[in-house]
């Protein structure tokens, strides 16, 4: 038995790679019984036949996984930004990163677009997060070489609202990936009638990533459900506060004595970051539990 990593699933196959070769597998029927899928980015064990044909026996423990694009292990999630065309939201940064801390994945915010405005507006929100923070353009090279570090021996998801950029940071991370900006790639093969699958790609320097050719964005609406209680953990500036509000069962909102109220009061957490906590509360408490079964 042989252990590597799935790199495609494509109608029913998987790729696993090991030792720098790629081996076609199909599953053990007991994971269709099972209820459980192998996900681009599981490490599995698996068994080859007397052609080379292998088949997957195991799927050891995931960190994470997410459904659209159907991946598993993410090690970080880069989330693009720009403070001009378009102006990124940052409700939409901070519904990703509370997924991202969920789920256990690094944060890299980049704020693109440098070369027509430097985001300072965003870079102040963000400052205090503890994410790393990343100002880049693809047109100047700004930030290139420090997201490359960044990024080295990681598994990593791109994402960020449309027209962000992030085909433009690809190809300069990887060039040779020949993504064709504001369209789709040739080269990774996904054309208007070519069925999506999921792989991952090398962007060089034992840096991965993880999604569908075309690289599109992750699927908001599909991700993991955090509950209400389980928020305060997903904005990582909360945590000096957290335990030291006047009510055990604080929600962090409007209560009297609330140690996270002060903090924005006094600057310390961004004000925007605090309302997209709300908002993020708020929409799971009006989720019922047999919604979620």
């Amino acid at each position: 038995m042989e252990t590597g990593r799935i790199i495609k699933a494509l109608s029913g196959f998987y790729y696993v790679q090991s030792c720098e070769k790629v081996f076609e597998c199909r599953a053990r029927g007991r994971f269709r019984q099972e209820g459980i899928s192998p996900l681009v980015g599981d490490r599995v064990d698996f068994c080859l036949d007397s052609n080379g044909k292998g088949t997957v026996d195991n799927i050891h423990e995931r960190k994470n996984s997410f459904v659209r694009p159907a991946v598993a292990n993410i090690d970080c999630m880069v989330i693009l930004a720009s403070a001009v065309n378009p102006i990124t939201d940052p409700f939409l940064i901070d519904r990703v990163t509370a997924l991202a801390e969920n789920a256990q994945c690094e944060v890299i915010i980049c704020i693109n677009k440098t070369d027509m405005d430097r985001g300072d507006r965003l870079f102040e929100i963000y400052e205090t997060t503890g994410y790393t923070l990343i100002r880049t353009s693809a047109d100047s090279g700004e930030g290139i070489a420090e997201l490359r570090g960044a990024i080295k021996g990681k598994l990593c998801a791109f994402t960020g609202n449309s027209g962000v950029g992030k085909s433009s940071i690809l190809n300069a991370l990887a060039p040779e990936l020949n993504i064709k900006v504001g369209e789709v790639s040739d080269k990774l093969g996904r054309g208007r009638h070519t069925t999506r699958h999921v792989e991952i790609f090398s962007l060089g320097d034992g840096a991965f990533i993880a999604d569908t050719p075309g690289f599109g964005s992750f699927d908001l609406e599909k991700m993991e459900h955090i509950p209400k209680q389980h928020l305060q953990y997903s904005f990582p500036e909360f945590a000096p506060f957290i335990g030291k509000c006047r009510f055990d069962d604080c929600a962090h909102i409007k209560e009297p004595g609330c140690a996270v109220l002060a903090a924005v009061k006094e600057n310390i957490i961004a004000k925007s970051r605090h309302e997209s906590y709300v908002k993020l509360y708020e929409a799971a408490a009006a989720i019922k539990d047999w919604e979620l079964k």
